[in-house]
């Protein structure tokens, strides 16, 4: 082995985020020698601090009051984060206990800062983020190091590079967008992450350079300092943003929890604990703002109206479940898969599972559910295949399949704007990461190409589904 080959290089999640978003020309942040030392000796510090376990135990943060705290009582008392009177809340709460790291607010840090946001100069021009161009949010590994890389991708020029990224400070596991910034009333372009650390971190994707999150959800305990615990216990493994509300935010936890996180008062507000196992996959319905659909390694897919947390159905599909995806056509119905390949389709309204099929040899990693061509299912497995599938009638028929360039594939996620264009991310130190155009396959355009898309409107909708 070359002696700067990386012992690993693989690519654990991403995210696509739809055009014209993204500033064209990012803010910069211009450290000086000082503030950069100082920033690093503070960070070793807190790792220190994290090494020699001077967090409070849990059992200690329950007996402190610790976690969920407790929200003022809703209108409808079934109605624990208050989804029916949400638009008519005080807007004025300040943020929580989010480490803010805007433009303007560096703590100490700050005074000598420089920000750099005229335009470029004539050698710059390829980092102009175009109208045309989608950004790809990837969460990249390789050796010890963590970046949150955000790459370009303009179908019609055929680009796809990395336009700017991020050091992180652990294995990043899940990446949602969102554009709720609780400290600009304006729309933001930012990026939640989570992953091995229990506390969610938000960074502005419009800000190059930057050294630390917007904001953080999530605190731990510490004993010298006398904080309890705010958030989860243990990693964050998924989250979904709630398009219809705004303000939040759904994460699911190995600590076998799911919370529902309030961005304008950076706390979470509801919590629900009746998961057996680790919890691996959530996703909030697209028309309905209180239905949620999480997957859990106890081996069950729940719907959840949030309205009412402890109302709640199960399905089973034996094992661990590693994705759920809904079906935005089918608004009753969505897919989930397990760790040993299995998919199953599932109607809201009926006890068991309309269809399942062995889609894969081993656990299938990505799943996805087409917004914009009908009936169009991809899959990607650690078996290092990818498969699309047509479920349009009463069950599910394999239209192409593919080996992957990237090894075991980990993750996978469909361009919003270029509906056959997908991005799949693995394990392979040599090629971790993979444009395909699925148009290359003469399968999924005979299957696919002649189906009208589907016009998505991005306001929000009512009254799609009652569970």
């Amino acid at each position: 082995m070359e002696e700067n080959t990386p012992t690993v290089s693989l690519v654990s999640c991403m995210h696509f985020v739809r055009r014209g978003i993204a500033k064209a020309v990012p803010e910069k942040i211009e450290l000086t020698e000082k503030e950069l030392a100082d920033i690093i000796k503070q960070t070793a510090h807190d790792l220190r601090i994290t090494e020699r376990g001077e967090d409070v135990s849990d059992e200690e943060d329950e007996e402190a009051g610790g976690g969920v705290s407790e929200p003022a009582p809703p209108t409808d008392p079934n109605d624990r984060f208050n989804f029916a009177n949400y638009d008519n809340e005080d807007d004025t709460n300040p943020v929580g206990i989010g480490t803010v790291a805007t433009l303007p607010n560096l703590g100490d840090l700050s005074e000598n800062v420089q920000i750099r946001t005229e335009g470029p100069d004539s050698d710059e021009e390829d980092d102009i983020i175009k109208p045309e161009d989608n950004l790809l949010l990837v969460g990249h590994v390789e050796s010890d190091a963590s970046i949150l890389e955000v790459y370009i991708f303009n179908k019609e020029e055929g680009s796809f590079y990395v336009h700017h990224d991020i050091i992180l400070p652990w294995f990043p596991l899940c990446i949602e967008w969102l554009s709720h910034d609780p400290t600009d009333s304006g729309p933001g372009n930012l990026c939640a992450l989570g992953g091995m650390d229990p506390v969610i971190q938000v960074w502005d994707l419009d800000i190059e350079n930057c050294l630390e999150p917007v904001f953080k959800l999530g605190r731990k305990p510490n004993k010298k300092k006398k904080t309890k615990r705010i958030g989860h216990k243990d990693a964050v493994l998924d989250m979904s943003w709630n398009r219809n509300f705004t303000h939040v935010l759904a994460s699911g936890s190995a600590d076998n929890t799911v919370l529902l996180w309030d961005l304008d008062q950076g706390t979470p507000h509801t919590k629900l604990s009746y998961f057996q196992d680790k919890v691996q996959s959530v996703c909030f319905h697209p028309l309905e703002a209180q239905t949620l659909l999480t997957g859990s390694m106890d081996g069950r897919a729940r719907v959840t109206d949030c309205r009412s947390a402890e109302g709640h159905r199960a399905w089973t599909l034996l094992n661990e479940i590693e994705r759920v995806a809904w079906d935005r056509q089918n608004p009753f119905c969505f897919a989930m898969s397990s760790n040993e390949g299995k998919v199953a389709y599932v109607d809201c309204r009926q006890d068991e599972p309309l269809w399942t099929i062995q889609a894969h040899e081993n656990e299938v990693t990505g799943l996805i559910i087409s917004e914009l061509v009908p009936g169009m299912m991809v899959t990607v497995s650690t078996d290092g295949k990818m498969k699309t599938w047509d479920i349009s009638s009463s069950g599910a028929v394999q239209v192409s399949e593919r080996q992957c360039r990237v090894g075991a594939a980990l993750c996978a996620a469909l361009c919003p704007e270029a509906p056959l264009s997908l991005a799949v991310g693995g394990d392979n130190k040599e090629c971790c990461i993979e444009m395909l155009d699925l148009t290359n396959s003469d399968e999924v355009l005979n299957r696919f190409g002649s189906r009208p898309l589907v016009a998505v409107s991005t306001e929000p909708n009512e009254g799609a589904m009652e569970t």
